[in-house]
């Protein structure tokens, strides 16, 4: 899935999902949502395997994952910067838009 662009104030940030699906007997979806500064002149960020493991990228903010969509999140700062509560409000509302309107998805 192509990256999603969020604006917040003066800062826009690049939103790569990672959403993993197991079917070993039981049906298991992950929706985690990996947060950088959006740098689009220095775009080399690509989707790998363990993305949300692997991130040496200094523009990294950490993920955001969906536990239960439209209830429960979680943020985990794992990079360079932090963000505050009030953008993780913020960007969760506007991925959950993004959620809810499939014809904003570019495939």
């Amino acid at each position: 899935m192509n990256p999603i662009y969020v604006a917040i104030g003066q800062q826009t940030f690049k939103i790569l999902p990672d959403t993993q699906a197991h079917a070993d007997g039981h049906a298991v979806i992950t929706h985690t949502y990996h947060v950088f500064k959006d740098e689009r002149d220095n775009d080399d960020i690509t989707r790998q395997p363990n993305l949300d493991l692997n991130i040496s990228n200094p523009d990294y903010f950490g993920y955001i994952t969906f536990e239960l969509p439209g209830r429960m999140f979680t943020y985990t700062s794992n990079g360079s910067y932090e963000l505050s509560n009030e953008d993780i409000e913020q960007l969760i509302e506007q991925i959950n838009h993004y959620r809810d309107h499939p014809e904003l998805w570019r495939y």
